[in-house]
């Protein structure tokens, strides 16, 4: 298998976009911020809460960042404007953290300062492992600041997870904790499925009992079951944790969540980035990328 999941992630560059773009469709809105707010409201009708993500990361220049960081802005305003029952997660790779982390300190306040002042919340996303400190010292930062509408991302399948939970847990942070995607090497991350579930499961509870906020951020329906457990285990009202999904995926267990009385949240990403995005997020995923290749030889 992992021959075939190579020689697929070696075929992707040369399949037509437009095939890429028919399946990937299922998982991102659209291009535009009206895409987005479609979306949003349509899940909102449906009992679910929403975080809206402009696709677009590791920008090669400020100006480019100034961009992403007013398109950021004007979805925080589009929410207040279409009462949605939304946030946003931005990476702060995107606004500039790898050209100038000044840079990307500035821009991430700006898009939490009108956050703030509209009432809403901004996720600070993780990235991988060359951006993890600095990530965590801009939340520090921020913190520091007086800024308390703001989260960040813990990846399960990090070594360090443990230390950087029970350091962020001190301060209630707001934690949405999820696998984690890259490839990282074996001297830093768990690589076994079973190891990355373990303390995914070690790490919820560590943010329930100091009494930080969960969003349980997974598709998998082990960890999904397991959830439920701790979630009635420690008595957890709905104000105290949520369920998150990515939008296109594992949609019926994500209704049968809400169904059980559950907070769920769906990220929907959207821009005109989604193209890189997707083909970073095939080569991540062998198995859905099998369904574009079958796609351009049937095509």
């Amino acid at each position: 298998m992992p021959i075939l999941n190579q020689l697929i992630t070696t075929i992707l560059p040369f399949i037509p976009k437009t095939i890429v773009g028919q399946v990937a469709k299922k998982y991102i809105a659209g291009v535009h911020l009206s895409d987005g707010v479609r979306v949003a409201k349509n899940l909102n009708g449906n009992g679910m809460k929403t975080t809206m993500d402009l696709l677009g990361e590791d920008v090669k220049s400020a100006g480019e960042a100034e961009l992403i960081k007013n398109g950021i802005i004007s979805i925080i305003q589009s929410i207040k404007e279409n009462k949605l029952d939304s946030n946003v997660s931005v990476k702060p790779t995107q606004l500039g953290l790898k050209i100038d982390k000044e840079l990307g300190y500035l821009n991430l306040k700006k898009i939490i300062e009108e956050a703030g002042r509209l009432g809403n919340f901004v996720r600070i996303d993780m990235e991988d492992a060359s951006t993890t400190d600095d990530t965590l010292a801009m939340y520090r930062r921020l913190c520091s600041d007086g800024f308390k509408n703001i989260g960040v991302v813990i990846q399960s399948y990090m070594h360090r997870s443990e230390a950087d939970v029970r350091a962020l847990v001190k301060n209630r942070t707001n934690i949405r904790l999820c696998k984690g995607i890259y490839n990282e090497l074996p001297s830093i991350a768990y690589k076994k499925k079973q190891e990355i579930r373990d303390n995914f499961l070690k790490l919820l509870k560590i943010i329930i009992e100091n009494g930080s906020y969960a969003g349980i951020a997974t598709h998998d329906d082990y960890l999904i079951d397991h959830a439920y457990e701790i979630v009635q285990k420690y008595g957890l009202g709905k104000q105290q944790y949520e369920f998150q999904m990515l939008l296109g995926v594992r949609e019926k267990r994500r209704n049968s969540i809400v169904s059980d009385g559950h907070n769920l949240r769906v990220y929907i990403p959207f821009g005109e980035q989604w193209y890189a995005y997707s083909m970073r997020r095939l080569k991540e995923n062998p198995h859905m990328a099998w369904y574009i290749t079958k796609a351009f030889f049937v095509h």
